[in-house]
């Protein structure tokens, strides 16, 4: 399945968070959605969010400024 992007760099939290969450909550069941930010407080707030909101955080890799975060709406 295809992964869609959303590039979220420049923004800071907590709305890379939020982005994140009104994405998956509307995505297909077992859709995968990558992250990209560069907000340096994204990868702790987004995996956060998740697991408040029952989402699943599939890969978090930091490059740089950049973190690239794999997400995915559980069944």
């Amino acid at each position: 399945m295809a992964q869609e992007e959303l590039d979220l760099r420049g923004l800071k939290c907590p709305l890379p968070a939020l982005m994140a969450r009104k994405r998956l909550r509307t995505a297909p069941v077992g859709e995968e959605i990558r992250v990209l930010t560069d907000d340096p407080m994204a990868p702790i707030d987004v995996p956060h969010m998740c697991r408040q909101e029952g989402f699943d955080v599939v890969d978090v890799v930091r490059d740089g400024d950049i973190a690239r975060m794999v997400l995915r709406r559980p069944a």
